[in-house]
């Protein structure tokens, strides 16, 4: 089956992939295509970013805390028919807990079967990047490497060198360069600090970010990447299947339990670090939530139990 994706990677943390990520998202969303963005990692803040970009939930795929089967069902259950999927790594592409690099961004790349599109930071670097970026395509011959994406680029003959020496030395296509941008206008120092909750002009920001993809990345190039991704294994999408939480209809176990169970979920700026999956699977166990925050109101509603996730840092 296929499933288009594509998955935005680094060489390290910092080098611009959030941006690219959100930017990407947002263009293709104001193009009217059905876009399903996910996060790898434990990762609250860019996943709201990310969320707000789609104008969808976007879903953790936490290799860390989750198994692999558990990790394909939910990429497989939210991915949207015709539409893409949009996974932003974390950190470098290979870094993980240990030498084998398990948790990495890679070994995630490789169990959905995405490609994946390199984000690299050019800055006071010119051949050097053509090194590196063929460093990451030997390193792991399975990690499917199909493009590369210039940021923090000084002019057009720096962008020109560094498309030569890359294409010339790495056969890879360069799919876009994105210049030094102004960074009082536009606010790319708040994306992996600040919530979107809590940041003043969050949808100006993600704005900013469509227009940065919409300029200097060939999006029609990085559409056929995804949608060139390749179909699933089949015994990949029945190991998905077998994970599946959702097996039974919530109305068919609310029938069995009666009353309803509510839970009440703590959700506002200062609480927001909560994994989608979680509150579906209370409600597909037949639960009823409602939201609730303690900025909003005093009191809290008759409820049977209270969910309360991870407050923010900077509150």
């Amino acid at each position: 089956m296929d499933f288009p994706r594509i998955l935005i990677s680094a060489l390290r943390g910092g080098a611009g992939k959030t941006i690219v990520s959100i930017g990407i998202t947002a263009a293709w969303k104001e193009a009217d295509k059905h876009i399903t963005p996910f996060k790898k990692g434990p990762d609250y803040i860019d996943a709201g970013w990310l969320s707000l970009a789609a104008g969808r939930p976007c879903y953790n795929l936490d290799t860390f805390l989750v198994e692999k089967a558990h990790i394909l069902h939910s990429f497989l259950s939210h991915s949207i028919k015709n539409g893409i999927s949009v996974i932003e790594g974390n950190r470098g592409l290979y870094d993980g807990i240990d030498i084998h690099g398990s948790t990495s961004t890679a070994e995630l790349a490789k169990l959905l079967r995405a490609p994946v599109v390199l984000c690299i930071d050019c800055t006071k670097s010119t051949r050097t990047m053509a090194a590196a970026v063929l460093g990451c395509l030997k390193f792991d011959p399975d990690v499917a490497i199909k493009g590369v994406i210039l940021n923090r680029v000084a002019g057009v003959r720096h962008e020109n060198v560094l498309r030569k020496n890359i294409e010339q030395y790495c056969n890879i296509p360069v799919l876009g360069a994105i210049p030094k941008l102004d960074w009082e206008k536009f606010p790319e120092r708040h994306l992996g600090l600040v919530p979107t909750p809590e940041h003043g002009c969050a949808m100006d920001a993600v704005d900013d970010a469509s227009k940065i993809a919409t300029r200097y990345l060939d999006l029609s190039a990085l559409s056929e990447v995804s949608i060139n991704a390749g179909p699933l294994a089949a015994s990949e999408i029945t190991q998905g299947k077998k994970h599946n939480f959702h097996d039974r209809h919530p109305g068919e176990i609310a029938a069995s339990a009666s009353p309803v169970p509510v839970i009440g979920i703590i959700k506002d700026s200062a609480f927001q670090f909560y994994y989608p999956e979680n509150i579906e699977a209370l409600q597909a166990a037949g639960a009823e939530t409602i939201m609730i925050s303690p900025f909003a109101t005093d009191v809290i509603p008759q409820v049977d139990a209270l969910y309360i996730g991870g407050p923010s840092e900077t509150n």
